[in-house]
């Protein structure tokens, strides 16, 4: 398969580059490096391009230069990861959220017509899109309303009924993966998506850690080597669906902090900050349907999650 992946510089992106280059697919990586780095691709830059299986292009997706890649290199799957990907910064600039996820989106459809791809393979986001759904609704499942609570949440639905939209008038198949709270080696600590990264790196290097609000807020977090498979999955399943790719369970932001504090060993007490707008109370995802139309089922827990996560900061202080 010849893939191309938008976004793939980045911390999930260019895990799942890894992973398809591993299964011998040729890949086009799309980055404008605004928040990727050269460096998540070190091993496959290393090893796929020597083989002639990789090529970097550095391309904004809300140019005309994606259209013209996917024209010249035909992809026959288009992976888009690419995004505007923090709910506070789509509060403060939700015009620049706008043209990231749903003008950035559909100039990866067009670019994916140009190409003659047969499916794109959409990175959702189902910690926004059911917006604050009643507690005795946890697990949320894919039938349960659509109610995004910030710019970022609307911009990532958007997307996807654009999708149905193309699937309806052009026969362009595609699956979106509604992804909860991924976490794992190579995510950015200096940004305000991210807990488990940003924890890490603090703890590993002896800085408060913040929580905003009371830290009883939930997040279902999803380790990256699982939501790649079912990147890798969904090359071929799911076909015009939603699938919630998450574990199902919740896990406080204040217990999260105190398992990793006690890997390494901190006895400081974190901080507290106000709870920041647009921020869901509480989440989690039913992966059921993903289990049944991919195949897929999460195998990597929280505690054995987050050890891959401090290890790998303190690999990198070396």
């Amino acid at each position: 398969m010849r893939a191309l992946v938008t976004g793939g510089a980045g911390f999930i992106g260019s895990a799942l580059v890894d992973r398809l280059l591993a299964e011998g697919h040729e890949v086009d990586v799309v980055d404008d490096l605004s928040t990727g780095s050269l460096a998540n691709l070190g091993d496959a830059r290393a090893t796929g391009a020597t083989a002639g299986g990789f090529r970097f292009h550095n391309i904004d997706i809300r140019t005309d230069a994606l259209a013209e890649l996917a024209e010249r290199r035909r992809p026959e799957v288009i992976f888009h990861l690419a995004a505007q990907a923090s709910v506070s910064a789509s509060v403060r600039q939700p015009v620049l959220d706008a043209e990231v996820n749903v003008l950035g989106s559909l100039r990866v459809l067009e670019a994916a017509r140009a190409g003659g791809s047969r499916k794109v393979v959409y990175a959702a986001s189902g910690g926004t899109l059911y917006g604050e759904p009643d507690p005795s609704d946890l697990p949320v499942p894919e039938h349960a309303p659509q109610g995004p609570l910030s710019p970022y949440g609307v911009s990532k639905k958007a997307a996807i009924d654009y999708m149905v939209a193309y699937r309806e008038l052009h026969g362009l198949e595609f699956t979106a993966l509604a992804l909860a709270n991924v976490y794992g080696p190579r995510q950015d600590p200096h940004g305000e998506a991210g807990v488990v990264a940003i924890f890490a790196s603090n703890l590993v290097n002896g800085e408060p850690c913040t929580i905003f609000g009371d830290g009883a807020q939930t997040r279902d977090f999803v380790y990256v080597d699982d939501v790649v498979d079912a990147f890798a999955r969904a090359s071929r399943r799911g076909g015009g669906l939603v699938l919630n790719i998450g574990t199902g369970r919740e896990t406080a932001v204040s217990d999260l902090y105190e398992e990793m504090a006690a890997v390494t060993r901190s006895t400081a007490a974190a901080r507290h900050a106000p709870e920041r707008r647009g921020d869901v109370r509480r989440s989690a995802l039913d992966p059921d349907r993903a289990s049944i139309h991919l195949g897929w089922k999460p195998w990597t827990p929280v505690s054995e999650g987050v050890r891959q996560v401090i290890a790998w900061f303190n690999t990198d202080l070396r």
